[in-house]
């Protein structure tokens, strides 16, 4: 059974250039999602979620094989961080994060069997967040993204860079939530090898009516 391996096969998604920035348009991507708040160092629920999403995503990828005779490697966790005063993100008020973590589900995964899995799943695993599980598609449409190596409290320096310098400079705002590709694993690696994808979807400056705020809550 031939098995897929999406960061291969969408290389352009999960690759940036390091600590410079690259634009790229994205299809509309399906994912496993689950919401949440808190610091994600300290709140239980975000364990609890990220233990969920994993759960679901893997149960997902056995009924592909089982239904679908299909198999796949399933993709690296993402999320999406925002605040409700923006000025707690940026400052790194993490207990006052909001977020939706996700994995990727390919392209040839429909509803019902991702609706499915996410049941087998609360039938075998006695995890209450894995009701909070859902399968939705995210439409980002252009982004500008960049890789960052090291510690995720030192992604400050590139994300102003990138939002204070690159955006401007390119006629572009942002227009969506930030947005955060973890490939690597902090149980395994050091902080300061750490790979992120950071990704920020945007859009033409001068195609937002004049005093429009950025869409970036």
């Amino acid at each position: 059974m031939e098995k897929t391996d999406i960061k291969k096969a969408w290389k352009a998604f999960y690759s940036a250039p390091v600590d410079k920035f690259s634009i790229i348009d994205l299809p509309g991507l399906s994912y496993l999602m689950i919401d949440g708040a808190g610091d994600p160092n300290t709140a239980t629920l975000y364990k609890e979620a990220v233990e969920a999403l994993y759960t679901a995503s893997y149960t997902l990828k056995f009924l592909c094989k089982d239904v679908l005779k299909r198999d796949y490697v399933v993709p690296p966790l993402e999320g999406l961080w925002w605040a409700e005063d923006m000025t707690d993100f940026v400052a790194r008020r993490k207990e006052r994060w909001l977020w939706t973590m996700m994995i990727l589900v390919p392209e040839f995964v429909e509803r019902p069997l991702a609706d499915r899995a996410i049941a087998t799943a609360l039938r075998k695993k006695e995890l209450r967040a894995l009701s909070k599980v859902r399968f939705d598609t995210l439409e980002e449409g252009k982004v500008v993204q960049t890789l960052h190596l090291g510690s995720y409290d030192e992604e400050g320096p590139i994300l102003r860079t990138m939002h204070e310098s690159f955006l401007p400079e390119s006629g572009l705002i942002a227009v969506g939530r930030h947005h955060e590709i973890y490939l690597s694993d902090p149980r395994k690696v050091s902080a300061d090898k750490l790979k992120t994808i950071l990704r920020q979807p945007v859009a033409l400056a001068s195609d937002q009516p004049s005093g429009a705020p950025p869409l970036n809550g």
